[in-house]
């Protein structure tokens, strides 16, 4: 599904779930709770910022693990 071809600086749904280490499931609910916002894309293939999805795992390896 990653044949669209997008901008720099961005991140399909499917490269911010492996870089992040979780599920595509798990992406949608980080935008539901606000945590990460989408940045282009359409509806149904959106885009991230790098530098947002940096920051959200910057974020979670900062917190001691459970």
């Amino acid at each position: 599904m990653e044949s669209q071809m997008i901008r720099p600086g961005h991140l399909t749904a499917h490269q911010t779930a492996r870089t992040l280490g979780i599920g595509l499931d798990a992406v949608r609910q980080l935008v539901r709770r606000g945590q990460l916002q989408r940045s282009g894309g359409t509806p149904r293939q959106p885009w991230y910022a790098v530098a947002d999805v940096a920051a959200l795992l910057a974020k979670r390896q900062e917190r001691p693990a459970a």
